[in-house]
């Protein structure tokens, strides 16, 4: 394991000076049930969890100092965990109990240059190569130094060195769930605000420096290119995305392949921005790809520091992607309103998912995800529930969530 900045940062902290200008404290809670229901499995997995994030921001111009602790309680343990029990007596819901440090950073920021130091979360575009996993209760931070810099307007460059990963798994974890994973990992992107979005190149150097994960096969060199942007037609906006990228091995990885990722995304949303009460509807479709090379395990497009559960379905069946790889249509509705008597941001979203392996083209199986959302003063209440039809890839599997979540 790679030497942790949280100690020194918490000294830091403490040589803040008394006459700091503003202090606000962090904190915000979750309390959630998850069922699961997984076909071959004999029972069922519930459970009743309980996250708390806690800290202090202390702040003088353009210097920060930030502390947050982290603890998640199972309150029904009715669950296989990933760390306890048999993953073959229940289905896997990654959320053991923990209680560590979740962040611990000082920070320069300016408007041409912010500069972050410490245990940090990181969420690099739409996170598909680079993520915080919240979904998950002890989310997924990064010990690194992180520079972002705005030369001119309209250009930013974005380049981070982190040197581990700190994972879902918390204190307990051990082997190829650990509780961190060290590397040298570099993360950098460059933008440019177009008139057709913003268009950047990426470069995810993807350092898993730890025998015990994939033996090493995790490691990564990606580069690539993505557009992101959006258009006001009337009332309706539209958005649109598009990536491609290269993959191919890095560093200790004894797999020698290359594979390919490609991304196109549109939507469109009816009410717009500044639709006030007025409810809309909100469609989409997208097509992702994450290729493969010879169908051999863990020489297809991987992704393992990203916020996987975004993509590809809530139900997870692909958080490591098949060895030949996999194709992902989907298509979502959905209908917003901003108010709704004393309910605010009130939403209900569908998405359809049809994936296939992208060597042979063989039928995996299809998915249909639903959300239902609200916020109540500090409050936002959401239920989601997932069913994964299988055909050729795992077996059918049904999630629920009841969640609430509460921040200052």
């Amino acid at each position: 394991m790679r030497y942790s900045f949280a100690l020194p940062l918490l000294s830091l902290a403490g040589t803040v000076p008394a006459t700091a200008q503003t202090i606000t404290p962090l904190i915000d809670a979750r309390l959630r049930h998850e069922h699961v229901a997984q076909d071959g499995l004999p029972d069922r997995s519930d459970a009743v969890t309980a996250r708390i994030r806690a800290g202090v921001q202390v702040s003088e111009g353009p210097w920060s100092a930030l502390a947050e602790a982290q603890g998640n309680l199972a309150i029904v343990g009715d669950y296989y965990d990933g760390l306890h029990g048999s993953a073959a007596q229940r289905p896997s819901i990654n959320d053991p109990q923990s209680i560590a440090l979740y962040r611990a950073q000082l920070q320069y920021r300016t408007a041409p240059l912010t500069l972050t130091a410490g245990r940090q979360r990181i969420q690099l575009d739409d996170e598909r190569f680079v993520g915080a996993a919240a979904i998950r209760n002890n989310g997924q931070t990064f010990d690194a130094v992180r520079a972002e810099v705005v030369p001119v307007k309209g250009i930013k460059a974005d380049v981070t060195y982190a040197w581990s990963l700190r994972t879902i798994w918390g204190i307990d974890g051990a082997g190829a769930r650990p509780q961190a994973v060290g590397g040298d990992n570099i993360f950098a992107t460059l933008g440019w605000a177009s008139p057709v979005g913003t268009l950047t190149g990426f470069a995810y150097l993807v350092d898993q420096d730890e025998a015990p994960v994939q033996g090493f096969r995790l490691s990564s060199q990606s580069y690539g290119v993505r557009l992101a942007g959006s258009r006001k037609l009337g009332r309706t906006t539209l958005s649109w995305q598009a990536s491609h990228a290269r993959q191919s091995d890095y560093h200790r990885n004894p797999n020698d392949y290359k594979a390919d990722y490609w991304l196109a995304d549109v939507g469109l949303d009816f009410a717009g921005p500044g639709a006030g009460s007025g409810a809309g509807p909100k469609l989409g479709a997208g097509y992702e790809v994450l290729g493969a090379d010879r169908g051999t395990a863990l020489t297809s497009f991987q992704t393992p520091l990203s916020a996987i559960f975004k993509f590809q379905g809530w139900a997870d069946k692909f958080t490591t992607t098949p060895a030949d790889g996999i194709r992902d249509l989907y298509a979502s509705a959905g209908w917003g309103w901003k108010q709704v008597g004393s309910l605010r941001n009130v939403s209900l979203q569908a998405v359809y998912h049809r994936f296939e392996s992208d060597r042979l083209v063989r039928h995996y199986g299809n998915e249909i995800d639903l959300l239902t959302q609200a916020k109540l003063g500090r409050t936002t209440a959401s239920v989601r529930y997932a069913d994964y039809d299988a055909d050729r890839f795992a077996t059918n599997t049904r999630k629920l969530w009841l969640q609430l979540d509460w921040t200052i």
